[in-house]
């Protein structure tokens, strides 16, 4: 019985993780820097943060060289899904950006093979394909912003890249060091580009009073607990369990959205049947697991 109280438990900690992450949304159309200098700021802080909590907790950053070329290839994928997912945003809303990011559970699904992670069940991939059919039906009604979401496609298929990888690394690395070697990694790979690209200036480094608030939340709030509880969790549930939850982050986002924004977030009755679709998938998904989980406790 403590193995099904545990998961539910995990359950929880998902889905508050999933609505935090719901929230950056609604803090990258706030923060009125563009894309590349939002994430930058956001790993330069959030990485500070876990750095100073490894030291507190007096945990040793002592891995091999091989050790961080492998969190510096991650670190550098998690630096090109966050730049994209917020252009995203930048170009067209933050629904339809949060909608095309659901279709990451169908790249879970090709994604996994290449890191030599078991066959993923058939029932998962039906749900991954019922995600998808929910995504397609809002596209279909959101043609103006087709840029933006392809965009973010692109970025569903990078979550999809290190959700997978975590949950190798996991298996070796405390979650709060890996979290701090890949937004750390991920931060010097984008400041190397920043630097390449001669867009460090005194410009860069001034930034209005609510954007400095809005930031730190992001780095903080929304950033650094919830990477650190999110990897410790890949110890506990398949990383194709984990996006498939992340697909509630658009209906989270998407009401933070209108509450906030109003008309301009508000959408068709066809997106409304896209989310159902979305969410009706989560739902089946746990159910399903758990019951396997139960038939697992009774044997």
């Amino acid at each position: 019985m403590s193995r099904l109280n545990d998961k539910y438990k995990n359950q929880f900690y998902l889905h508050i993780i999933v609505f935090i992450w719901g929230f950056t949304a609604i803090l990258g159309e706030l923060i009125t820097i563009n894309a590349v200098s939002l994430v930058w700021y956001r790993l330069a802080i959030a990485s500070l943060t876990l750095f100073i909590f490894l030291k507190i907790k007096k945990i040793p950053l002592n891995e091999r060289f091989s050790e961080l070329i492998v969190f510096f290839l991650v670190g550098t994928v998690i630096a090109m899904h966050w730049v994209t997912f917020f252009h995203a945003i930048k170009i067209s809303t933050i629904s339809t950006t949060l909608i095309a990011m659901s279709s990451s559970a169908f790249f879970v699904v090709l994604v996994q093979p290449l890191f030599g992670v078991k066959q993923i069940a058939k029932h998962e991939v039906l749900l991954a394909l019922l995600a998808i059919l929910g995504f397609i039906i809002i596209f279909r009604v959101e043609r103006v912003y087709t840029e933006g979401m392809l965009i973010a496609l692109f970025s569903a298929f990078l979550i999809s890249i290190f959700s997978v990888a975590n949950g190798k690394l996991i298996k070796k690395y405390q979650a709060s060091k890996i979290a701090f070697y890949e937004l750390l990694s991920a931060g010097i790979f984008l400041s190397i580009v920043i630097f390449i690209k001669g867009e460090f200036s005194s410009s860069f480094f001034q930034l209005i009073t609510m954007d400095w608030i809005y930031i730190f939340i992001l780095a903080i709030i929304c950033t650094a607990i919830p990477f650190v509880v999110a990897t410790e969790l890949l110890k506990k549930m398949s990383p194709y369990t984990i996006v498939l939850t992340n697909n509630l982050e658009p209906v989270y986002g998407i009401i933070l959205a209108v509450i906030i924004f109003g008309d301009k977030e508000k959408m068709s009755w066809e997106f409304y049947l896209g989310a159902i679709i979305i969410l009706s998938c989560v739902i089946l998904n746990g159910l399903i697991k758990n019951n396997l989980l139960k038939l697992q406790f009774k044997k």
